[in-house]
């Protein structure tokens, strides 16, 4: 079986070797030169090469402002948010720093913070209690324009809460213990900010650009030795003069409606009197050319701090929105051209920045950052370079817009919360403005031109005007700035803290 197995096998192979087709003889290949391009390889990183696109911008909602007066002229401030059950409850003051007598800086800061320092017959303690009571503890703030305090509450607390804001409003303590405790604590804290080169600059910077006797010319809170003169009858007159049902506003922000603060303020206000009024507009500080530049020696100090500026604008000026876009371009943002020259090109400083601030009266225009001490010379000369780039370089299509969306973009920011749509209220207050102001500031970034922006900054940040403060070792600015010839070297020795 075997055998037959084997022959069969045999057989059938050799069968189908006969019946199998000739194999096909393969095509010839063309030569090299006709060879088909091998496709390119695709780069796997390409895509890098271009960002991705953004999404759509989120709709700009701005929030709604409402005004009424009460009889006796107390202004009522609201912007409605039902979101949650919290309201702000605050009141606004029309005074501010702008108003400190003369050799008396510090006064309003200190009065204002008085306040909470005891009313109604209750102690600070008391007080403070009353308030923690109800889950809260009162902020007092005051600037150049104003002054406001306030506190965020469950909305079922509002009542509770403005009935102590009507005690801490109207009826202070003003009691001689605690004005003594509150004054030994301002200046403690003032000469802790005397050794700081930022708060120099910034007490020497203002009496550069506005002087000694405009309303602008010091810092909110004093120095350590005007603050050493007030007293408390000072704090007294203060009070008297300047707080006021005419001269403040209820400002209620959060889920409440008009009508509800309406009811609320007169139920705690309705019946309080006073004289105080608005007090002036400060008037526009003179622009001369810089005659010197003005040092506060620190010896041995590594960095030098530099600022740069002068008068700009008031709110509601023509220039105001134009002047804000120029600004930004010039040192508003990271990509700007001044901190992209100190910081990223030059490496001389961790970042450098410019901003304007439209105040009741021209605010300042202020350029600043802080340097090595080693390139004090060589880092002024480039503030002065951008400076005098704005004409030599014109600002950009494409600087404009990114400075535009990002002013833009970044109003929503202050109204993030109910305490921010409250400090947003009493700066309309403060300001004098109308309620749909920052509308206004939206439609007015949107359409300064680009021939306006320009015109605008070859205005106000041309270099001849701009006075120079710095705060640093003196030998270094002796070195390498005096060959400058910018102005006279000025020192402006640190004040010293009074003697006890």
């Amino acid at each position: 079986m075997r055998r037959l197995f084997v022959a069969v096998s045999v057989l059938a192979l050799a069968a189908a070797c006969k019946t199998a087709p000739e194999p096909t003889p393969e095509p010839s290949q063309p030569p090299a030169s006709e060879a088909p391009a091998t496709p390119p390889q695709e780069d796997a990183e390409a895509f890098r090469n271009q960002p991705p696109k953004p999404g759509e911008p989120p709709e700009l909602v701005l929030p709604k402002f409402e005004q009424t007066k009460l009889d006796n002229g107390l202004t009522v401030l609201v912007s409605p948010r039902k979101e949650l059950p919290l309201v702000f409850v605050g009141v606004a003051f029309a005074s501010g720093g702008s108003q400190d007598p003369k050799g008396k800086w510090g006064l309003a800061d200190i009065s204002y913070k008085m306040l909470v320092e005891g009313a109604a017959g209750k102690d600070a303690q008391a007080l403070d209690q009353a308030f923690q009571d109800l889950g809260v503890s009162p902020s007092v703030s005051v600037s150049p324009d104003g002054a406001f305090v306030g506190a965020r509450v469950l909305k079922r607390n509002a009542d509770a809460a403005l009935a102590l804001l009507s005690d801490v409003v109207r009826r202070p303590n003003l009691a001689q213990k605690d004005f003594e405790r509150r004054k030994k604590l301002q200046l403690a804290e003032l000469v802790r900010a005397m050794g700081s080169p930022g708060f120099l600059a910034q007490q020497a910077y203002l009496d550069a650009v506005f002087g000694p006797e405009h309303p602008y010319g010091h810092p909110v809170s004093g120095l350590p030795a005007t603050v050493d003169t007030v007293t408390l009858k000072d704090v007294k007159g203060f009070y008297q003069k300047n707080v006021g049902p005419k001269a403040a506003a209820l400002v209620m922000t959060g889920d409440v409606t008009l009508d509800e603060a309406v009811t609320l303020a007169k139920k705690y206000f309705g019946d309080w009197k006073g004289s105080a009024t608005l007090p002036p507009i400060p008037p526009t500080p003179a622009t001369p050319p810089r005659q010197q530049v003005v040092y506060v020696p620190k010896a041995g100090l590594d960095q030098t701090v530099m600022v740069l500026g002068r008068p700009g604008v008031a709110v509601g000026h023509p220039d105001e929105y134009a002047l804000e876009l120029a600004t930004t371009v010039f040192g508003g943002f990271f990509g700007s051209r001044l901190n992209m020259n100190l910081r990223e090109d030059k490496g001389y400083s961790y970042g450098a920045g410019a901003s304007t601030d439209a105040r009741l009266g021209v605010g300042p225009l202020t350029a600043s950052s802080a340097v090595r001490k080693d390139v004090t010379g060589p880092a002024l000369t480039e503030f002065f370079r951008e400076m005098k780039g704005i004409r030599e370089r014109p600002i950009t299509q494409k600087e404009l817009e990114a400075a535009r969306e990002g002013l833009i973009r970044a109003i929503p920011g202050g109204f993030e919360s109910v305490e921010g749509l409250g400090s947003s209220a009493a700066q309309l207050f403060f300001l004098r403005r109308p309620m749909d102001e920052f509308a206004r500031t939206v439609a007015g970034l949107e359409k300064a031109t680009p021939a306006e922006v320009q015109r605008v900054a070859e205005t106000y940040l041309g270099p001849d005007a701009m006075q120079v403060v710095l705060v640093g070792d003196p030998e270094v600015i002796q070195q390498q700035v005096g060959p400058m010839e910018l102005g006279k070297l000025t020192a402006k020795e640190p004040v010293a803290p009074p003697k006890k």
